[in-house]
């Protein structure tokens, strides 16, 4: 015996749109191409009397996968998760880790001597340390005693 279903035309919208609502905000980067969300990795940025320091979250990048350059003021970090890769055919149910390439390139709030700069990786962590340029430090000022209550020039 054999049953007949009513063709809804309407079923397949409704499952995308249900799809949508339950996936797509919660999940926006899945209706972004590669390069929308290429650069993606979070960062922080804090500026101390003496460097400007950063922080950037890098799960899962080896350390010798991270290319830091400071040029004209913009400071520029790429870095690549690399895929290990087995010789299983899988298929995955749920895929969520970022594999490949991916960069940040942002203006610093000052100038910074990239000479003496210093990076360290640790735990997924990227930390950068960028001294300010000597021109831009606080200079102490000695405040000399009175001088019989006249200022020579």
């Amino acid at each position: 015996m054999t049953n007949i279903v009513r063709w809804d035309p309407f079923s397949d919208i409704r499952t995308t749109m249900d799809r949508l609502f339950d996936e797509g905000f919660s999940r926006p980067w899945r209706f972004m191409t590669p390069s929308d969300y290429e650069a993606g990795f979070p960062l922080e940025i804090a500026e101390t009397d003496d460097a400007v320091e950063v922080k950037a979250s890098m799960p899962g990048v080896r350390p010798e996968d991270v290319d830091i350059t400071v040029a004209n003021d913009v400071l520029t970090i790429k870095a690549e998760h690399r895929e290990e890769t087995e010789d299983k055919k899988r298929e995955y149910y749920r895929r969520e880790i970022r594999y490949g390439a991916f960069h940040r390139a942002l203006s610093l709030p000052v100038s910074v001597d990239a000479d003496k700069a210093e990076a360290r990786f640790e735990n997924g962590m990227l930390h950068l340390k960028l001294p300010k340029a000597e021109a831009l430090r606080p200079k102490q000022i000695k405040v000399a005693g009175p001088t019989n209550g006249t200022i020579e020039s």
